[in-house]
């Protein structure tokens, strides 16, 4: 209790702009200090861990409870952003929402390792799909748009890149941004953008989804391609943002089954 009034003491001084060494010098000053500022990033920490909850159950609940994924589910492989090997065996497909902080925390922590391991070495087939929630990410599906507008240039991923790196700026004008930024046309993405002729590919990613049992984001379909490569068989769901090792097991099991 004495330890918190003076701490209590000290933050009432530099809120009166007063100087703490007037009132008291020495190394217990210096450690109150460094005490107080050790109390604000852990509650700075904890505010961040709080909103990464509510963002998790206010997903949950965007769209209503998901209908429960079909046996057999099989998903089409057609004219969606690819990455890797089309000869790849192995198809992982990803649900995503570029305002959900979820999607970002697996872009930057697990993707990466994913890239390097599997889709660079021709082992996994990775396809991407857009889900936006737009009840709780009100600027998500522009951006769904503008990724699919680049990608009209041939420059989706470079797009999809972009917007994760810059989560907190999804605006009009920060799309056309951008879209400079990554070295596309402006105009002529700003015409595609301002068409929403786009908006049916992103509508039709979402119905699918849902159909196939998608209730948030990120949400992966890891699965084998059919004999045409149109489609894939899913073999495992995984939902949320799982860390590297969770997606590793699940390919390396899928891997080494019998083909």
């Amino acid at each position: 209790m004495k330890r918190l009034v003076a701490i209590a003491a000290v933050m009432a001084l530099f809120a009166l702009g007063t100087s703490p060494g007037m009132a008291q010098e020495g190394d217990e000053l210096r450690a109150l200090r460094d005490e107080i500022q050790a109390l604000k990033q852990e509650q700075a920490k904890l505010r961040a861990e709080l909103q990464v909850i509510v963002e998790f159950l206010r997903g949950r609940l965007a769209t209503g409870p998901a209908p429960d994924p079909p046996e057999n589910l099989a998903l089409g492989l057609g004219d969606d952003p690819t990455k890797g090997s089309k000869a790849a065996r192995l198809v992982l497909v990803e649900f995503t929402d570029y305002e959900c902080p979820f999607c970002a925390r697996y872009f930057h922590d697990t993707l990466p390792q994913l890239e390097k391991e599997y889709i660079q070495t021709g082992k996994l087939r990775y396809v991407l799909r857009e889900f936006p929630l737009e009840s709780i990410h009100p600027q998500a599906f522009k951006a769904a748009e503008a990724a699919l507008c680049a990608g009209e240039q041939g420059k989706y991923w470079e797009m999809h890149d972009r917007l994760f790196s810059n989560q907190q700026a999804l605006g009009p004008g920060d799309l056309v941004a951008h879209a400079q930024a990554v070295g596309l046309d402006a105009a002529e993405f700003q015409q595609c953008l301002d068409s929403g002729r786009t908006a049916a590919k992103v509508r039709k990613d979402f119905a699918e989804g849902r159909q196939a049992g998608v209730g948030g984001t990120p949400t992966f379909f890891l699965g084998t391609v059919d004999d045409t490569g149109s489609s894939m068989k899913v073999l495992t769901v995984i939902t949320g943002a799982r860390p590297f090792s969770s997606f590793k097991a699940a390919i390396d099991r899928a891997l080494s089954a019998p083909k």
